[in-house]
């Protein structure tokens, strides 16, 4: 009789959610913050929105840039345990065996029971086995650059473009007001999607997004309200 496995586990978003997460949140708070900052230093219009523009384009790319970089270390990183391990038990695959013993008799498996389950994993896929539970690599969470710098650049220029689409429908005495409540709107949106889609309380993530966006908003609207002044 084969039983399935009807529970519905949200581990295998993890690495796409988070990038997508990221860039939309990075789109919309340095996008919107810009455009307010510029917008609060006295520029006219057009300059405010040649700003959002170089933003988005200038965001975009660094994020893609800097995501791949990361993800991509992290890759390198698990080749090289994955390479090292793979060495170990061509080397001592019955010290390996032992070892992976000691992992689940460590988690509260019984001795008996531990070896038994070390010998069936390993005769079915040794590498797997040690890349799973000694050194917290699968295929689930594994790192994949691409995915995410193309994720991460992708879902920033989403998020930039809602402040900015606000910027070019607003008129230029409403611009700051109009930017700031669509954008703070927007963020509360995402922190709520984000954490519906992970599993975690909508209105917590709504919040905790929101405040931290709005924060930064309203910093970068002082500091260029003060430069404005000041020049």
């Amino acid at each position: 009789m084969t039983v399935r496995h009807r529970e519905r586990h949200r581990t295998g978003r993890i690495g796409w959610l988070r990038a997508a997460v990221m860039g939309a949140n990075d789109g919309i708070v340095s996008t919107a913050s810009l455009v307010l900052g510029v917008a609060a230093a006295g520029a006219n219009h057009s300059a405010v929105m040649v700003a959002g523009i170089a933003g988005l384009v200038a965001g975009a790319m660094s994020m893609a840039a800097g995501e791949y970089v990361s993800v991509r270390s992290q890759a390198d990183s698990e080749t090289a345990a994955l390479d090292l391990e793979r060495a170990e038990l061509e080397a001592d695959i019955q010290g390996e065996r032992r070892e992976l013993t000691g992992i689940y008799v460590s988690r509260g498996v019984e001795p008996v029971l531990a070896k038994e389950v070390a010998e069936q994993l390993m005769a079915h896929d040794p590498l797997g086995a040690h890349a799973r539970d000694e050194l917290g690599i699968s295929e689930t969470l594994s790192a994949r650059p691409i995915q995410a710098a193309f994720t991460s650049a992708a879902s920033f220029a989403v998020g930039a473009a809602m402040p900015l689409l606000a910027a070019a429908l607003g008129s230029a005495p409403r611009l700051i007001p109009v930017v700031s409540l669509t954008s703070f709107v927007f963020l509360a949106i995402l922190g709520g999607l984000a954490a519906r889609v992970g599993g975690a309380k909508v209105m917590i993530g709504a919040m905790r997004v929101a405040f931290w966006g709005a924060l930064a908003m309203g910093i970068t609207a002082g500091a260029g309200r003060l430069l404005g002044t000041v020049a």
